[in-house]
């Protein structure tokens, strides 16, 4: 049992007289979580947080990822993120379930299926360098039922490019910022929107940019009010927290 319209259906049938109160506790009680052994996976997170739990695949075997994949595929759950995973372990996975795996990304999604696409979500990017950050955050967000554009290499080096699309920005529920070197672009951005912006800063960068922590610092000075930030190369962790402001505007389209 993997969201609330089971939980509700459940309970429906309960009411209805169609299945016994004692059934239904049953079923509650030992739908919880399954014990894999090497991972306890949470079929009640789309319960308690509206999505289902991802898999984060970076540090886990093929055959982890494969399992706990199946798993929650077995239990109804759809287009399951599986996030940091290689083409290696990506293509062992899609030989045995479904599975639409991103290079750019390193993202997989398992038992893809449809899904909405509500408000509007942007995701800008400072270069083609972060554009693995920003397919990340990107994919994220359409996962989660979303719809996002994606305005790439937009840096400050070239103001005049996200100028030009100062119509996609203005429309957005939020922008997610992602970049590398100086980090500089969220705050633009901030400067220019209405809505929330979450920056990334990316590991792209020479020698002073250690790795994405002046981008980062500076991110997190910004001047411009309505700025938050996530970790470096979080792209994941920006596009869930988008969604999160997205779908809290409300369903209709703006």
């Amino acid at each position: 049992m993997d969201n609330k319209h089971e939980i509700l259906n459940l309970l429906r049938a309960v009411a209805d007289g169609r299945t016994p109160p004692e059934d239904a506790l049953l079923e509650l009680k030992t739908q919880p979580f399954a014990d894999l052994g090497y991972a306890k996976v949470d079929l009640h997170r789309g319960v308690r947080q509206g999505a289902a739990e991802v898999i984060y695949g970076a540090g886990k075997s093929p055959e982890q990822i494969r399992g706990i994949a199946a798993a929650m595929g077995e239990r109804g759950c759809r287009n399951i993120l599986v996030t940091r995973v290689d083409r290696e372990a990506a293509e062992f996975v899609g030989a045995s379930l479904p599975l639409d795996y991103h290079p750019i990304a390193r993202l997989g999604i398992a038992f893809p299926g449809e899904r909405p696409a509500l408000g509007h979500i942007v995701v800008a990017s400072g270069g083609t360098s972060d554009m693995a950050v920003a397919e990340e955050a990107a994919l994220t967000a359409e996962v989660l039922g979303n719809r996002v554009t994606r305005l790439y290499d937009v840096g400050v080096a070239g103001l005049h490019r996200l100028l030009s699309r100062l119509d996609v920005l203005m429309s957005a529920r939020c922008v997610v910022a992602v970049a590398g070197m100086e980090g500089a672009l969220a705050s633009v951005v901030g400067g220019l929107v209405d809505c929330p912006v979450i920056a990334v800063p990316t590991s792209v960068g020479y020698g002073a940019s250690f790795g994405g922590l002046s981008a980062l610092l500076a991110m997190l000075n910004s001047c411009a009010s309505g700025c938050s930030v996530v970790n470096i190369d979080n792209g994941f962790g920006a596009g869930y927290l988008a969604s999160r402001i997205n779908q809290m505007e409300g369903l209709e389209e703006p």
